[in-house]
């Protein structure tokens, strides 16, 4: 107690204030990307995951869990509890606009589950990857209230968008841009990284501060696209997917069986007429499709390892008794966005139509099939392989409507209080119901105030009453699903389902699209408590039930915000010019300006533009001085020996060079690249023109642009090329720093967007 003085003062120490019982848990959460539950072995599959296998060997597993059938949507979902359109996430973060369902910003109402667990005391950090800030505010200038440190992670170090180059990401730790900390050549690898630090981060929390509990979010960029992996991981699967994907699809079905994860009267649904039979692949594509599916098996098993480490390193530091594990295998189901295979994935989100042949060509010239989860490609698998990975259902991303989209393997551990049990556990749950889980295993309830801001109500239902008894009757009787159109409702056994506009392994915008209303989609009627993986459309033979749950269907949509059905497909669809970009049509930059994320950058590949560049050079300079994406797509301007050259990297399947005749003389010189469409249409052909201190110096045509954008996580870089090398001929010599003085940049639109 205070006295007037010192001397009359009675002094005793404050004890800590503590929210939690001396015996709170640990939280470990793991997530991987585009996964589909016919891949790991743990469930039946080729993959080879012994991390998944050690955490259901100590826990339990939920078979019938399920995710949104889209990346951004599930990890809002997973965070806040919360359906993904109340809070903001109809589709990924990229394509937001401006109906509440979709418009890319989580809401401080919902405040996430790392917000709330770090008010009560735990220390909480996040991994890999994000994807859950708007993408018009990933630049260094912010703002950052939206980033992960804004949502209640106190530490962050992974990629805000939603997918990187595994070998040259653009990466941030909390709120500052930072490099990787060494180069593909040296062994960099994005999914050890995160794994590093992670662990580093772990060895800090119980060197500084080991009375706190603490909440980990560890998701990863595999299997994402592009598929990166190191040739020895992929080489483990040498020849294990020759027979093709209808037979590794029956295969996976009976090992599901096997591995006790489906019932055995689990019937494997049928393969869509407009999806190739492993039959009908040219012998001559055969090893490029196989080895397409070796890379993804690799990159998936090298995550799994990954998140090994951490339970190694967990186990070391005396946490392993004392930490819940929450893995989640996918987000999502398998990506079919690799279409026919590909070796640069941006090319089928740009809609640019290409053959099998064009790939396999342009493949020779980076080295042949061992090009392949290297530097040099972004590729990613046919969807076919996404299809067989997710035996038995029909579905993948993407699609809402089918189980293959939205049923993810869950499996939860927790030593000495939970007890391991082989038996899946068959409640139907979804990704919402984390939140409340952690919530009720913490004996905590989620506050009506977070930050001095109402919170809105959680959507998700504890899984502890699960866990606990394994026969207990399921609790979720409801939940709907909605992405891009595709969408489905889940009442007491029963699923309608819609697949919308769109089959994500056809090519191209399907005809009509711009006209699609979803009145006049056909909707399924399946009794999931007897059809275990939608294999009997009883619609024509129940059209009383159909009907009564397409009225639930509308409800739902309408309470969680989800109006207008198909909004998600606003910009990617039906008004790209509408994506997210910059409100300036011109910009002033200097010769250090770096790591510009491309949705926030000029868009110098695809507007009417106008570069011009104050520099000063020695004799024969070199280096670049601008580049905008990356390995996989991009465009640069560059000098060689002094030689000037203008690139633009269709996606590997097509370059164009405009080089300056004779060299750059030394001194000053204004040089100035003005880009113009010859066609006014998106894709159309561009016409180059390079100026040099005014006089025309060189000219092109570029035959077919990017109409969206080159990448989803490079940059564009001034004086230096950061990320993937736009050109091959400055590859070998990353980041390639111009040897000369950049005094300005400017950049301006020209004419009407």
């Amino acid at each position: 107690m205070a006295g007037r003085t010192i001397a009359e003062s009675t002094y005793s120490p404050r004890p800590p204030e503590r929210h939690l019982g001396p015996a709170a848990p640990n939280i470990l959460v793991i997530l991987i990307d585009d996964a589909g539950p016919a891949l790991p072995s743990t469930f039946g599959g080729a993959i080879t995951t012994t991390t998944l296998d050690r955490v259901r060997a100590a826990g339990v597993g939920f078979n019938r869990f399920h995710t949104t059938a889209m990346c951004s949507p599930t990890r809002a979902s997973l965070l806040t509890g919360r359906n993904h359109h109340r809070v903001g996430s109809g589709q990924i973060a990229e394509l937001a606009n401006d109906w509440d369902g979709y418009s890319g910003h989580i809401p401080k109402s919902s405040a996430t589950m790392a917000e709330v667990l770090r008010q009560y005391g735990y220390a909480t950090a996040a991994w890999g990857k994000w994807h859950n800030t708007p993408a018009e505010e990933t630049t260094k200038a912010g703002p950052f209230d939206r980033w992960p440190t804004g949502y209640g992670f106190e530490y962050f170090y992974g990629f805000l968008a939603g997918e990187a180059s595994q070998y040259e990401p653009n990466l941030v730790r909390n709120t500052t841009s930072v490099l990787p900390p060494k180069s593909p050549e040296d062994g960099y690898h994005l999914s050890e990284d995160i794994a590093d630090d992670a662990i580093g981060w772990l060895r800090d929390h119980r060197a500084l501060a080991p009375e706190k509990p603490f909440f980990m979010y560890w998701a990863t960029g595999a299997l994402h696209g592009p598929h990166h992996v190191m040739k020895e991981w992929a080489d483990k699967y040498a020849g294990a997917f020759d027979d093709g994907w209808d037979v590794y699809r029956e295969r996976a079905y009976e090992g599901a069986k096997e591995a006790g994860w489906v019932p055995e009267d689990a019937e494997l649904t049928e393969r869509d007429p407009q999806m190739p039979a492993w039959d009908d692949i040219p012998e001559n594509q055969r090893a490029f499709q196989t080895r397409l599916m070796e890379i993804a098996a690799g990159f998936g098993e090298h995550a799994d390892v990954q998140a090994g480490r951490l339970l190694d390193e967990l186990d070391r530091l005396g946490y392993a008794n004392d930490t819940i594990v929450v893995y989640i295998w996918g987000d999502n189901g398998s990506s079919g966005e690799g279409q026919n295979g590909t070796i640069s994935e941006l090319l089928a989100q740009n809609g640019i139509p290409t053959t099998v042949d064009q790939h396999i060509a342009a493949l020779e010239e980076l080295g042949g099939l061992d090009a392949l989860g290297t530097p040099a490609t972004d590729n990613q698998y046919h969807a076919a392989w996404a299809w067989a990975g997710s035996s038995p259902y029909k579905g993948m991303k993407l699609l809402a409507s089918h189980l293959g989209g939205t049923r993810n393997p869950l499996v939860i551990s927790w030593p000495g209080h939970i007890d391991p049990d082989p038996a899946p556990r068959t409640q139907f749950h979804h990704v919402v119901d984390v939140v409340p889980t952690v919530y009720d295993i913490l004996g905590i309830s989620h506050p009506e105030l977070v930050n001095g801001i109402h919170q809105d109500p959680i959507d998700g239902i504890s899984m502890t009453y699960a866990i606990d008894r394994p026969d207990a009757p399921g609790r979720r009787r409801t939940q709907y699903f909605e992405i891009m159109g595709s969408r489905a409702i889940y009442s007491d056994g029963w699923m309608a389902s819609a697949t919308g506009p769109r089959l994500p392994w056809v090519p191209g915008i399907p005809p009509g699209i711009h006209t699609w209303t979803p009145d006049a989609d056909t909707w399924e009627l399946y009794h999931l408590d007897e059809d275990w993986s939608q294999a009997h459309d009883l619609a024509a033979e129940n059209p009383e039930k159909l009907a009564e749950l397409k009225e639930l269907f509308a409800i739902e949509a309408a309470r969680n915000d989800a109006l207008p059905i198909g909004g998600g497909l606003w910009v990617p669809v039906m008004h790209p010019e509408d994506r997210i970009s910059p409100p300036y049509t011109e910009w002033h930059m200097d010769g250090d300006t770096v790591r510009v994320p491309e949705f926030c950058a000029p868009a110098l590949g695809n507007r009417p533009n106008t570069v011009t560049i104050r520099v000063r050079t020695s004799d024969a300079a070199n280096g670049v001085l601008y580049k905008l994406g990356g390995a996989g797509g991009g465009l640069t301007c560059y000098l060689v020996d002094g030689t000037l050259t203008y690139e633009y990297n269709l996606f590997l399947i097509q370059r164009t060079l405009i080089s300056a005749p004779t060299a750059l003389s030394a001194g000053d010189h204004t040089i100035e690249i003005t880009t113009s469409y010859l066609e006014p249409r998106p894709g159309g052909p561009l016409k180059v023109v390079i100026h040099v201190d005014g006089a025309e110096v060189a000219s092109g045509t570029v035959p077919i642009s990017a109409p969206l954008l080159f990448s989803a996580n490079d940059c564009l870089d001034i004086g230096r090329a950061y990320g993937g090398a736009v050109s091959r001929a400055y590859a070998d010599k990353m980041p390639f720093a111009f040897d000369g003085r950049i005094d300005d940049v400017h950049i301006a639109y020209a004419g009407p967007h």
